[in-house]
């Protein structure tokens, strides 16, 4: 976890400190590779309505311009953006709860969040592979923080078709052990 956040020696999970945040004051963040069919919005919207909200939309605190941004929740963000009778009810507040990482482990953040729901867009994933690569995180640093397996870390490095990305050469090596040729 981020600074701040251990107390005693023990973790304390950002979830224990949820805020009622302004819809004003909160905005997505770039990255998302999350997508909803809206039928799916249409029943986040009732399950919001029906229950309530039952999970806080996870953000990172901007300090300098005094703004939250969206690591998980963006669709429970969007339902009350557009959804008038959640928001009035609301009075225009969100649940968030703060983490304090740096932008590649909110990334990864996201990413494990989304994962461990359900779907996530290809080509949004291959961006958050090629932003952390140009960002400089190693190919086990994605591997093990984003969750996913060499071939898949291979193929959405392969759908972005950017050199750079293959800087790292732990996968020619591989692949040279297999062909029995040297890099």
């Amino acid at each position: 976890m981020g600074k701040g956040n251990k107390s005693g020696g023990c973790m304390k999970s950002p979830v224990y400190n949820v805020k009622a945040v302004p819809l004003e004051k909160i905005r997505a963040n770039t990255y998302n590779p999350n997508a909803v069919a809206p039928p799916e919005m249409e029943l986040l919207e009732i399950s919001i309505w029906e229950d309530g909200f039952t999970m806080p939309v996870v953000c990172y605190y901007v300090e300098a311009e005094d703004m939250y941004e969206i690591v998980d929740g963006y669709h429970r963000y969007t339902t009350m953006l557009t959804s008038k009778r959640i928001r009035e009810r609301e009075n225009g507040l969100l649940p968030v709860a703060v983490i304090d990482k740096d932008e590649t482990n909110r990334m990864a953040s996201t990413v494990r969040h989304n994962r461990a729901r359900g779907s996530h867009s290809i080509e949004l994933m291959s961006n958050i592979v090629a932003e952390l690569t140009t960002a400089g995180m190693s190919d086990a640093w994605i591997l093990r923080h984003v969750g996913m397996d060499k071939d898949e870390l291979l193929r959405l490095k392969q759908v972005t078709g950017l050199a750079a990305l293959f800087k790292d050469s732990s996968f020619s090596e591989a692949e040279n052990k297999k062909t029995g040729t040297e890099g």
